[in-house]
């Protein structure tokens, strides 16, 4: 069956200015980090692009080592990108990135312009695509001179390949002499997607001032910390959680009793509000205007549906962040 989207899907999301860009995001975005591998049901993640693209959701982030196995997401999306939206390609913003190890040798990891250019080649072939919107460096090399990934970011914008450059995971001093060469290099920084959430806020240490300050995009991954922040730990660690598997990024030792009963105490919170602890942790994070979009993941359609209700309420009272702030501590 052909697949038609919702026609009135841009009446269903918000749209942000992304820094000082003529682009807008949806506030809530799609990553393909997980679920979306070879590994994984196809006609599961099929339904789970179908559901977004209805909702609005015009951004889907990769990344080269996405799958497993690695670069399986990017062929994935590629092939359903063909068979249903290939019609919409120009309603969609599409992003990769590199800058973890992808292939064995000294090219293929970190930020050298050879692994760079090479990365985004290799990702424009597996998606099938002519150029992505969006190409992120996914993380600081502290070999590489800044200069050198920065001018391999503006070379592939001038060649076409990526219509616009991001960084990842670049801590605050670090983030601001990026954007600096590249405004010089006259390709300016889109975004800056770091880690964040109510567990992880580093970015609260200067890098949401420096980002405000160059007119630059935020947007946060994990902004439900592996799940953390969802009703899925609220009594204890279920037999099917990522954190009852030996291998992932989410582990047992995290889960700690303290931490579940933050994540009780912010439920109360949540349900007071009318939404679900999920809900209200991406709510939270889009109260902040330098927050363009958030970035979530989606195992199921019923998850990611669920995950969009927090556009109904990004506004909080002052007690309810106070409340909040001191759980939080």
């Amino acid at each position: 069956m052909t697949y038609l989207p919702s026609p009135d899907r841009y009446k269903k999301m918000i749209y942000r200015r992304c820094g000082r860009s003529g682009i807008k995001l949806p506030a809530v975005s799609l990553g393909l980090w997980h679920n979306f591998g070879d590994v994984d049901v196809m006609e599961n993640f099929r339904a789970i692009l179908h559901l977004a693209f209805d909702s609005g959701i015009t951004h889907f982030d990769l990344a080269n080592n996405y799958g497993p196995p690695p670069g399986s997401a990017e062929e994935n999306f590629g092939r359903i990108l063909h068979e249903d939206f290939r019609k919409y390609r120009d309603e969609l913003i599409i992003s990769s990135k590199a800058g973890y190890t992808m292939w064995d040798g000294p090219y293929g990891d970190w930020g050298s312009k050879k692994y760079l250019v090479s990365s985004l080649d290799q990702s424009l072939k597996r998606m099938g695509l002519e150029y992505v919107d969006i190409f992120y460096h996914h993380r600081p090399d502290p070999e590489t001179p800044l200069e050198e990934t920065m001018g391999a970011l503006d070379l592939i914008v001038r060649q076409g390949k990526a219509l616009y450059a991001g960084i990842s995971n670049y801590p605050a001093a670090e983030a601001d002499k990026a954007i600096s060469i590249l405004k010089k290099l006259g390709t300016p920084c889109l975004i800056h997607q770091p880690k964040y959430s109510m567990f992880e806020r580093w970015a609260e240490g200067g890098l949401l001032d420096v980002l405000e300050k160059d007119g630059v995009g935020c947007i946060p991954f994990s902004p439900l910390a592996q799940g953390l922040l969802t009703d899925k730990y609220l009594h204890g660690i279920p037999e099917d959680s990522r954190a009852a598997k030996s291998t992932g990024f989410l582990q047992k030792s995290q889960v700690t009793d303290e931490r579940i009963s933050q994540i009780k105490r912010l439920n109360d919170i949540a349900l007071q509000r009318g939404q679900t602890l999920a809900q209200m942790a991406l709510a939270w994070l889009l109260k902040d205007d330098r927050v363009t979009s958030v970035l979530i993941g989606a195992s199921k359609p019923a998850q990611l549906a669920d995950s969009l209700k927090c556009l109904d309420n990004i506004n909080f009272s002052g007690e309810e962040l106070a409340k909040i702030e001191a759980i939080l501590k």
